[in-house]
C-alpha cells in the first residue's frame, strides 16, 4: 500500500467507543484490549503488552473475528489496521451494538 493510500485510510472519520475486547497477539496469547475508537479500517486500543509494528493480531468483535496489523505502539496504546476493511452494513451493525451495550 503506498503512502498516500494509508494517509487516506487514515483519515477516514473514527467513532469514539470504549469496549472490552479479546485479541490473540503473534504468540497466540490472550491479551485484553479497550478499543477507544473505530473505523471500518482499523481501530485504536489500550493495552498493558507492548506489541511491535509489524506485528498481527486476531481481535474479537461482536460482528466477528477481525485480523489487524500492528502501526503503532506507544504508552499502553496502540493503532491497528484491519487486513480486510469491515464492511460498512456489518460496521454500522458493529457501532449499533457498541453504543446498545454503553
Amino acid at each position: 500500500m503506498s503512502s498516500l493510500a494509508f494517509a487516506d485510510v487514515r483519515r477516514s472519520d473514527r467513532d469514539e467507543v470504549h469496549y472490552r475486547a479479546r485479541a490473540f497477539g503473534p504468540d497466540a496469547r490472550l491479551h485484553e484490549f479497550v478499543v477507544v475508537n473505530l473505523s471500518p479500517h482499523g481501530l485504536m486500543a489500550r493495552c498493558e503488552r507492548t506489541f511491535e509494528v509489524g506485528d498481527r493480531v486476531r481481535i474479537q468483535l461482536p460482528v466477528g473475528v477481525v485480523v489487524a496489523e500492528i502501526r503503532w505502539s506507544l504508552g499502553g496504546r496502540l493503532g491497528a489496521q484491519f487486513e480486510t476493511a469491515i464492511d460498512l452494513a456489518s460496521y454500522y451493525e458493529l457501532i449499533a451494538t457498541l453504543v446498545r451495550g454503553r
